[in-house]
């Protein structure tokens, strides 16, 4: 349980709950810009991007993860996260990543008058240029 200090923090995934734990601030990403959530923060839902939640101090320690997409809530002495994906900056295939990436340059070439596809290949982009960008701060 989460005392003044800290928030607990929910990391779940369709497949599983990565993280169960408190911590003292938690970095994350929404569609609109990463935003930092502290102890006490005004009740918030969010839809989440693609790039790094970060957790710092209390259990959780020094953690990273990828996530790809989904929601966040947040309240005063809680944060969940439920993401389409999340991975350890570890366990990202730099190699996937990069194919994505020319996947998503193809898509946008081909794209033509249609905003969707440019949607698309624009989501592509950024999913694959934050798991890299992840999987190169690995240290």
């Amino acid at each position: 349980m989460a005392d003044g200090n800290e928030i607990q923090v929910r990391l779940v995934t369709p497949d599983h709950i990565l993280v169960d734990q408190t911590a003292t601030a938690v970095e994350l990403p929404s569609v609109s810009g990463y935003m930092e959530v502290l102890p006490g923060h005004a009740p918030l839902l969010a839809e989440l991007g693609s790039g790094e939640v970060r957790l710092h101090g209390g259990q959780a320690g020094e953690q990273r993860f990828h996530v790809s997409w989904g929601f966040v809530e947040v309240l005063p002495e809680r944060v969940t996260i439920l993401a389409d994906s999340a991975l350890k900056p570890e366990e990202i295939d730099t190699e996937v990543a990069r194919q994505e990436l020319d996947e998503g340059h193809k898509q946008w070439n081909e794209a033509g008058d249609s905003e969707d596809k440019y949607a698309d290949a624009n989501e592509l982009i950024a999913d694959a240029e934050s798991k890299l960008a992840s999987a190169g701060s690995k240290g």
